[in-house]
């Protein structure tokens, strides 16, 4: 299994948000990997690291996913790989809901989400996003599991 961390999704990936998608809301899996020191675009210095950096960016999404019916749901660090193997592991999972496809571009339109994606970038070094539908803990409620 090839795994490419990236900042930006590329245009196949955009044109996912024009189909329907799942009835439901959708959680988004982010996979982060930060850099040890913030980079900035714009050349500003800065003492960040790439974590800090992100956590201003997370902290504004966190306002925007609530104007569009989303909400944060979970975000904690990795500590280790407990089953596989992978070349590098990611510094941090967070998982966001979204009412729909069509909200999260929405979000992602925002003139906020410009201003504050400077940090997202100045942060990453790279990142996995894994859209998943259903409900959250349905399996629980499953016997033959």
């Amino acid at each position: 299994m090839k795994v490419v961390n990236q900042v930006q999704p590329d245009a196949n990936q955009m044109k996912g948000f024009a189909d329907p998608g799942p009835e439901g809301p959708i959680y988004m899996v982010n996979l982060l990997k930060f850099k040890p020191k913030a980079e900035y675009a714009d050349g500003r210095a800065t003492d960040l690291t790439g974590e800090e950096a992100y956590a201003i960016y997370g902290a504004g999404v966190s306002k925007l996913l609530l104007e569009v019916g989303g909400a944060p749901m979970f975000s904690a660090s990795v500590e280790r790989l407990m089953l596989g193997e992978v070349e590098d592991l990611w510094d941090k999972v967070a998982i966001a809901m979204y009412p729909s496809r069509a909200a999260m571009l929405k979000m992602m339109q925002m003139p906020t989400m410009a201003e504050i994606g400077v940090h997202r970038a100045a942060g990453l070094a790279g990142q996995l996003n894994i859209e998943t539908a259903g409900a959250m803990g349905a399996w629980l409620n499953k016997p033959d599991i």
